[in-house]
């Protein structure tokens, strides 16, 4: 009899030694490997043995041997902060990420959230504009929005690539529409061809959110230099983390110049010097991002390359595998996508193939089963935050009454695609178990397999 935390991987490692044809024989269905256990052909949330007892790996790496020299060097010299006139760890990082993703220049900032509001910002984006978005989307890129007082206008989402549709974005423009903020949700790409060319015929800016999506790529050009400016974050559970920080990328020097003066409390720098003069000359904030964060980003960008083809090799090997149980339809790209990022990876639960198993059960299921899962977002164009903004001072102010009736905003800014996607579909498995190996991906298949298997008995239990 197997112990709990005798794993599928070691019973075929241990047999192997009786002769390849062993274990192919073992392979040929995972039922024979469930039955080879007393309850192992049990759901695990019903009693029987987890396909999976051995930890994921853990997130962020860290290798102390080769990452720490430079961090410690900072730590013990007490110069913490990006002083001028002196070289500087975080223009080393700024360069470093600027010809990484093969753009002009990079600005750090102190985390991603902030790396959209500059851009906004510096943009002209503000008071009486609308900015159209996806609902789909962490509540940072919404936020970003509000800060600059603009108003965002949601476009519902294409389902099978979890992005922004570009023909809903077409049915928003108005005369108030002023940019489009589409994000890469997951790391997987928007369809940034037909977004910039709906840009360009309506006169938009254009904000990549590219906060999820370090080295995704389009025609083999970097998500985040598609736009006038692209944002990118590297908070602690990204794929790029320092814990916190963020960044905007352009090929656009004069908004560059704005981006890094208003980050520096306003004081201007390179062209921006001579045009207007004097040290305190623009409204800004800081936002600086600190010598011994970007220490850490440059030890992190050493493995983000080959982090980011062990992501997408995996993701396509667990993609084909999944691909064939009933109910469970992968993430699609764009045909034009050449990488992604996979900060997630991402598919579609369709419930009446599993017994009408609600998406809540078949979570707890899979976790059950030792692989961690996630329900994903709720959509952000029906939530409170939105009515604060709009009975706060400021919008009171900015905006004519009728713009601010919640009651119609949330009427002309309804989701259906979103909604279907936020409440029965979506499930996501997070970054780092795509950098495990082969087996620990069909690991992931076998639950999931084995859950299809035995729906109808666990969707039973729960109605007894």
């Amino acid at each position: 009899m197997w112990k709990n935390n005798y794993s599928r991987r070691e019973f075929i490692k241990k047999n192997s030694l009786t002769g390849l044809g062993a274990v192919i024989a073992l392979n040929a269905t995972t039922s024979v490997l469930y039955n080879c256990a007393n309850g192992a052909s049990d759901p695990a949330i019903l009693g029987g043995i987890p396909v999976r007892t051995e930890p994921w790996l853990s997130w962020p790496v860290w290798d102390m041997e080769k990452d720490e020299e430079q961090v410690m060097e900072i730590l013990r010299s007490g110069r913490w902060w990006r002083g001028a006139g002196r070289p500087s760890v975080v223009d080393e990082f700024e360069k470093e990420w600027a010809e990484t993703l093969g753009v002009k220049r990079s600005l750090a900032v102190v985390n991603g959230t902030n790396s959209l509001i500059i851009s906004l910002r510096m943009l002209n984006v503000g008071a009486g504009d609308e900015v159209i978005v996806t609902p789909y989307t962490f509540i940072a890129t919404t936020h970003a929005i509000l800060e600059t007082g603009a108003m965002p206008v949601f476009a519902d989402v294409d389902r099978e690539t979890f992005q922004i549709d570009p023909e809903k974005i077409e049915e928003k423009i108005t005369s108030r529409t002023r940019a489009i903020l589409p994000v890469h949700i997951l790391g997987l790409p928007a369809d940034m061809v037909k977004i910039m060319e709906i840009a360009r015929e309506n006169d938009l800016v254009v904000v990549e959110d590219a906060c999820q999506a370090w080295m995704a790529e389009i025609n083999n050009q970097k998500l985040g230099t598609f736009g006038n400016a692209g944002c990118f974050s590297f908070q602690n559970s990204k794929n790029l983390p320092i814990g916190e920080g963020g960044a905007i990328v352009s090929n656009d020097d004069d908004l560059m110049d704005k981006c890094h003066a208003y980050h520096n409390t306003g004081r201007p720098v390179g062209r921006m010097v001579d045009l207007i003069g004097g040290n305190l000359a623009l409204m800004g904030n800081n936002l600086r991002m600190t010598e011994y964060q970007a220490a850490i980003g440059l030890a992190q960008l050493k493995r983000l390359e080959q982090q980011t083809e062990t992501r997408n090799r995996n993701a396509a090997y667990l993609k084909s595998k999944i691909s064939g149980i009933p109910g469970i339809i992968p993430y699609k790209l764009y045909p034009n996508v050449t990488r992604a990022a996979f900060h997630l990876f991402p598919f579609r639960y369709q419930q009446e193939e599993f017994n009408d198993l609600p998406k809540e059960a078949f979570l707890r299921a899979l976790r059950a089963e030792g692989i961690p899962a996630s329900g994903g977002y709720t959509g952000l164009n029906d939530k409170l935050y939105l009515k604060d903004a709009f009975q706060s001072k400021n919008y009171q102010a900015m905006y004519p009454k009728e713009m601010l009736d919640f009651e119609k905003y949330l009427e002309e800014n309804k989701c259906p695609e979103n909604d279907r996607l936020c409440s029965e579909e979506a499930v996501w498995f997070s970054q780092n178990m795509l950098l495990g190996s082969t087996s620990d991906m069909d690991d992931i298949y076998d639950a999931i397999e084995k859950i299809h298997a035995n729906s109808g008995r666990i969707k039973d239990s729960r109605n007894t």
